[in-house]
């Protein structure tokens, strides 16, 4: 058979439609290059899925690539991506994951760990598994001498007492809690960790559940509340129910969005500024006297000044989660923010995990008076845009004709894309006091790894500052 993995085997992960792209073959071959790759030929190897349609029948695949190589494989059966990062992590050992995340119901995928839960990227291994795949979908998949086995396990409730371990939820006041789970796996792991499906004790929460049952068909809304019409229901349910917080998972539930009260979103930089917080607290409590915090570049600039805020060290990074993992090990940072809604943490093998960021909400919140639209409002100073896309047929011109207009006004850098910043930014700032005006701006371009797309991303100290970039920019990006 020959296929050309290159369209579906992405920077960060393997996202394919089922069928025409993702088959059993190819899910076989990919296994088994993949124990190639991190040498586990006789050593474990965790496998888990997603509520998808096809991930059952790929995780068998899986196995019988796996085991065909030497790999001994623990199959976790249903789980979310945080619950298989927990596994590579506790367990030591490599680990793939069975989902399409966020994506509609024709896609599936796989994300890869080495063990100890650190990503795999194209740079990393993940071409070379690839390269490996190829080649056995050509010559067939060589068995070696001693085969490997397969076995189940359910780590539910071991990830659920974990996560408590984290994150002490037992002492708050009383919360009325509605979570969209959007037919994905938030639908097991929610019950689990803040419910007592997982055996462990009630906790002061009352869940009002939306959408808990496991359908990959997503027959309500896709699994993706980045994009605001998926947050619709979540809104409408937080006020009718009277509810103090909304929470909503997507397909994997390793991404958690928050809305207050009033059923208005709370900024994934906010959530971040948050949890940044809480974790530099507890560790300077604990005798850490350097504490380093990622956040990307696209967050809040409130995200560094609350950092800095707390006598910790803010680091800026590119996009990615792959990318972002490596960080965190080599910087021992505590904890890190993307404004996707990704959020790790260095008690979780320096893995992304939405539910432990939800916690943490849930805990800073629900130790306090007041409404969370308040505590919202503290962490959410500046005015952003949210990330604009845009078809371009020529990036490169498009990013050239950007530098033009902006030469000479502001600070240029070319981490990730293009970001100009201009106005009164301050590196070395710390969080304003309520009502304070500061004026300042920046914008990011960043092209698409698999489109010709331009992400544009805009902050601004105002509205009215934020909004004039932003249409600028458009603007020129849109120029036929």
């Amino acid at each position: 058979m020959t296929i050309d993995l290159t369209g579906f085997v992405k920077t960060y992960d393997v996202r394919g439609l089922v069928g025409s792209q993702l088959t059993d073959d190819v899910v076989e071959a990919l296994a088994a290059g993949f124990i190639d790759e991190v040498g586990a030929a006789g050593h474990d190897v965790v496998v888990g899925h997603d509520m998808r349609d096809s991930s059952p029948g790929f995780a068998e695949a899986f196995v019988r690539g796996a085991t065909a190589r030497g790999a001994n494989v623990i199959n976790l059966g249903l789980c979310s991506t945080d619950e298989s990062y927990f596994a590579s992590g506790s367990l030591n050992a490599p680990a793939a994951m069975f989902t399409a995340s966020h994506n509609p119901a024709a896609y599936n995928g796989i994300k890869f760990s080495r063990a100890g839960a650190q990503g795999i990227s194209l740079d990393t291994g993940l071409a070379a598994i690839r390269d490996r795949a190829t080649e056995y979908l050509v010559s067939g998949i060589p068995a070696v001498a001693e085969t490997g086995t397969s076995a189940t396990r359910d780590i539910i409730t071991e990830y659920s007492a974990y996560l408590r371990s984290l994150v002490d939820l037992s002492n708050l006041r009383r919360l009325k809690v509605v979570v969209d789970a959007g037919n994905g796996m938030g639908g097991l792991t929610v019950p689990a960790v803040l419910g007592t499906a997982a055996g462990l004790p009630e906790l002061p929460i009352e869940i009002v559940p939306l959408y808990f049952e496991l359908d990959g068909s997503f027959p309500n809304h896709e699994a993706n509340p980045l994009e605001p019409a998926n947050l619709v229901d979540l809104q409408k349910a937080v006020v009718e129910h009277k509810a103090d917080i909304g929470l909503a998972f997507d397909g994997d539930a390793d991404r958690c969005f928050v809305v207050d009260e009033n059923g208005d979103p709370v900024s994934p930089s906010a959530v971040a500024a948050i949890v940044a917080l809480r974790e530099i607290n507890r560790v300077r409590a604990s005798g850490d006297s350097t504490v380093v915090v990622l956040h990307n570049l696209i967050t809040s600039l409130i995200v560094p000044e609350v950092i800095r805020g707390a006598g910790a060290l803010p680091r800026r990074t590119n996009v990615g989660h792959s990318l972002i993992k490596d960080i965190m090990r080599e910087s021992g940072a505590v904890f890190g923010g993307e404004h996707s809604a990704h959020y790790y943490f260095r008690d979780f093998w320096g893995a992304d995990n939405g539910m432990l960021a939800a916690m943490h909400i849930l805990a800073e919140f629900g130790s306090q008076d007041g409404p969370l639209s308040a505590i919202s409002a503290r962490y959410s100073p500046y005015a952003q845009s949210g990330e604009i896309n845009s078809t371009v047929s020529d990036v490169p011109a498009s990013l050239n004709r950007i530098r033009e207009a902006f030469d000479g006004r502001g600070t240029v850098d070319t981490l990730d894309g293009l970001t100009v910043s201009g106005g009164l930014i301050d590196d070395t700032a710390l969080p304003p006091v309520m009502g304070e005006t500061r004026e300042f701006w920046w914008f990011n371009v960043r092209p698409s790894n698999t489109e010709p797309l331009l992400r544009l991303n805009v902050e601004g100290g105002t509205p009215a500052l934020m909004a004039g970039i932003r249409d600028e920019v458009l603007a020129i990006i849109r120029q036929n």
